[in-house]
């Protein structure tokens, strides 16, 4: 009885293991290049919906800023 459980667990985990295949929903990262007068704010601002703070910690996160400065002609990865 637990030889037959313990197969049909295995085959189990193997066919999922198949099938499984990694999510793409979230979309592609998109490239910003930072222009004259931009900040994190207005960067979050204009390319995330709600309170810009979590957009910036967002763009922090990614591009592992080590402080909120950033200078025309950086390009950022902007997280979906």
């Amino acid at each position: 009885m637990f030889g037959k459980i313990l197969l049909i667990s295995v085959l189990a985990l193997i066919a999922w293991a198949i099938v499984a295949r990694a999510s793409h929903g979230a979309g592609p990262t998109q490239h910003y290049t930072v222009r004259a007068g931009d900040t994190l704010w207005s960067i979050a601002a204009s390319h995330y919906g709600g309170d810009p703070r979590d957009g910036i910690l967002k763009i922090e996160r990614r591009n592992h800023l080590a402080r909120p400065l950033i200078v025309p002609g950086q390009r950022l990865l902007l997280p979906s």
